[in-house]
């Protein structure tokens, strides 16, 4: 019985495996199709016939005459060619393909694990959630591509935000049950890593805050301005912080205090990681979670050397996309830490 349990065990967290790398590259593919600027290349929500792309040149021209009449073509990319239009569809159509491919790959197999009575009904909750989150992230994706075929070319920054946020969030909460699946969470509340514990819930949370923080300066191409570091122009503290009137828009639609705020945040990132690590390495933790911990600070200076890197170079494609991709890592592994303080060995 416990050797049947045991394979069963390897095939839910291969599967939520595999789902969470699909996932992982649903954000970079995200993350390129926003620096190419090709996310409003299809003007139409089609979840199942826009699976299918143009597969002959009148097709072509059905599609291309659509885009031409949004307001991205007609006040940025008037004259554009077929030819051009083409690759900012491609991307768009493969994040879009992506999305559809990642919903069957997590449902039939969980579909399959539920019929079979190889889940309990602890994480058949858990799954149904994360089924959840994808169906909002789906919407939200098109909720977000609406907002630019009005009559303002450019997304909102609001809505960009919550759906690259959902999108870490189904990512965590795969990683997180994956590993919950192999290590049941059993926390004492009198154990000399509680502590830690709390410390790590504090990283997690500062983390999802600065990935939302990413999120707005994408969507206001604030890394565009200001690509010094680590001065802003000639000071620390740059002026016009606070020049948008009511006061909290500033947080929101002030280029500037956008900037500002990604920066403060990973400064103090730069600070509660080391720390953290420096003192976990004293306690009495699993060597998983050690080992996590290790990982993360890696992760951490990485993405403050692409940070850096990406602003200071202008925000080029591949910087971008690759700062996002650590971004998400250093999250997952930063839940990966506190996960791993909490657990013990056990089985579904």
């Amino acid at each position: 019985m416990e050797k049947l349990q045991a394979i069963h065990q390897k095939q839910v967290v291969s599967w939520l495996a595999i789902c969470g790398f699909m996932v992982f590259c649903m954000i970079i593919v995200g993350g390129a199709t926003r620096l190419t600027h090709s996310g409003l290349s299809i003007v139409e929500w089609a979840p199942l016939v826009g699976t299918i792309p143009p597969l002959n040149y009148a097709n072509w021209i059905q599609v291309f005459d659509a885009y031409k009449s949004s307001p991205e073509y007609q006040l940025i990319n008037y004259g554009m060619s077929l030819g051009e239009f083409k690759v900012i569809f491609w991307w768009e159509y493969f994040h879009r393909l992506l999305g559809r491919l990642i919903g069957l790959v997590f449902f039939i197999p969980f579909a399959y694990f539920l019929f079979t009575r190889r889940l309990n009904s602890n994480l058949v909750a858990r799954l149904l959630g994360i089924f959840a989150l994808g169906g909002l992230q789906g919407g939200m994706g098109w909720y977000m591509v609406a907002s630019g075929l009005v009559d303002d070319p450019n997304i909102s920054q609001y809505r960009l935000t919550a759906h690259l946020g959902i999108a870490f969030l189904i990512f965590g909460a795969i990683t997180w049950t994956a590993l919950s699946v192999l290590y049941p969470s059993k926390i004492n509340l009198y154990t000399p890593a509680r502590s830690m514990y709390k410390a790590s819930i504090l990283i997690n949370l500062v983390l999802f805050i600065m990935v939302l923080s990413g999120g707005f300066v994408a969507g206001l191409r604030a890394g565009l301005i200001y690509n010094t570091f680590p001065l802003m122009g000639d000071s620390f503290i740059p002026s016009g912080l606070f020049m948008l009137s009511p006061f909290m828009t500033n947080f929101f639609e002030n280029m500037t205090t956008v900037q500002f705020d990604h920066r403060i945040i990973a400064y103090i990132l730069a600070g509660l990681i080391p720390v953290f690590w420096f003192k976990l390495r004293r306690r009495e933790v699993s060597i998983r979670a050690k080992n996590f911990s290790n990982l993360m600070l890696v992760l951490l200076i990485l993405q403050i050397t692409l940070g850096i890197s990406t602003l200071v170079m202008g925000v080029p494609i591949i910087l971008g996309v690759a700062h996002q991709a650590v971004a998400s890592l250093l999250f997952i592994t930063s839940l990966a830490v506190t996960q791993s303080i909490s657990s013990r060995k056990g089985m579904i």
